[in-house]
């Protein structure tokens, strides 16, 4: 079955750019020409992945995805023509996957979605469940408890906790990281880790100051500090 994407932009000359690529691609495609329309579709289609515009008419799109978040860990990429860093890591901050900057070539953006959908969903462990002190992940049914209370994460957060925990002490550089959970062929700011893992202890009730789940190994990058059961 194909996987589908929606396109949200008020543009139709882009929707239809965007579309005519990412369906020569074997994908399928719909569209939302708004930020309220884009939340709808969301919740009745549940798409695989969203390209989301950032300037919409009557949402932000920032707005949006923080709606989408409360009841959906769909992927998210943004396309934003703000290219100031903060703008981008906010939207990061909210629970986006990737973004792409205008003025873009709808070839890097399809190269984009293509990236993002080849993620992988778990890591190379064995099992279908990672039991470790005080957590629990079980990869097949892609649920986490922390101390006995269930955790509700995005996609990409799980996919992050997932790789850590699967190899706990090993410590994983942001490059790593990108490669196991983003994909091979991503592109972009290594930073984007760091949002993502501030995200995930945040959810996990993990202190940046003294962590007992995500480590941080200062100048590489990060390990899982429990032992597995």
């Amino acid at each position: 079955m194909a996987r589908r994407i929606l396109v949200v932009d008020d543009e139709a000359g882009i929707r239809r750019v965007l579309r005519g690529y990412l369906e020569a691609d074997g994908l399928q495609v719909t569209e939302a020409a708004s930020g309220e329309a884009a939340v709808a579709q969301v919740r009745s289609e549940a798409p695989d992945l969203v390209l989301l515009d950032v300037m919409l008419p009557d949402v932000d799109g920032i707005e949006v995805l923080r709606r989408i978040r409360t009841f959906s860990d769909v992927y998210v990429v943004l396309v934003t023509a703000r290219a100031e860093e903060t703008d981008k890591l906010v939207g990061l901050a909210v629970g986006a996957d990737d973004y792409v900057t205008k003025p873009f070539s709808p070839r890097e953006v399809a190269a984009r979605v293509k990236a993002v959908l080849r993620r992988g969903r778990t890591p190379e462990a064995q099992a279908d469940r990672l039991v470790l002190d005080g957590l629990t992940v079980d990869l097949a049914g892609r649920e986490v408890d922390v101390d006995g209370r269930r955790v509700v994460l995005s996609a990409l957060e799980f996919d992050l906790l997932a790789a850590l925990a699967g190899s706990p002490g090993r410590v994983f550089s942001r490059r790593q990281l990108l490669e196991r959970v983003w994909g091979y062929d991503f592109y972009g700011d290594e930073r984007v880790v760091d949002v993502h893992v501030r995200n995930l202890r945040k959810h996990l009730g993990d202190d940046a100051a003294a962590p007992h789940v995500v480590g941080t190994v200062r100048g590489v990058g990060y390990k899982c500090l429990l032992e597995p059961r």
